[in-house]
């Protein structure tokens, strides 16, 4: 696909970007280049190649699931100006 500077101009404009017109004709061979990259992409066949979610087969390394804080709930509460059922209350801020 090929543009040229009154498209790029159209979609500097639509894309509410400030792009000078002595630049208008280099943008429209760099978008040219990419536009046309995306094409051969397209052409690939793909129909047998297994959808990756990530380029590098890994395993993210986790830690332990396990407790590292005492519960601490009713501490923390104490110092709360108002709570209900183990819930702090705050003021309605949304009408």
């Amino acid at each position: 696909m090929s543009l040229d500077s009154a498209d790029v101009a159209k979609i500097a404009h639509l894309a509410r970007l400030a792009v000078a017109d002595t630049e208008l004709d280099h943008y429209a061979r760099e978008l040219s280049s990419i536009l046309d990259l995306v094409e051969q992409m397209s052409a690939v066949d793909t129909r047998d190649v297994e959808p990756m979610a990530h380029p590098l087969h890994m395993a993210q390394r986790l830690r332990p699931d396990a407790v590292t804080e005492p519960d601490q709930r009713e501490a923390f509460q104490a110092a709360a100006p108002a709570t209900e059922n183990g819930l702090y209350l705050v003021p309605k801020v949304i009408e």
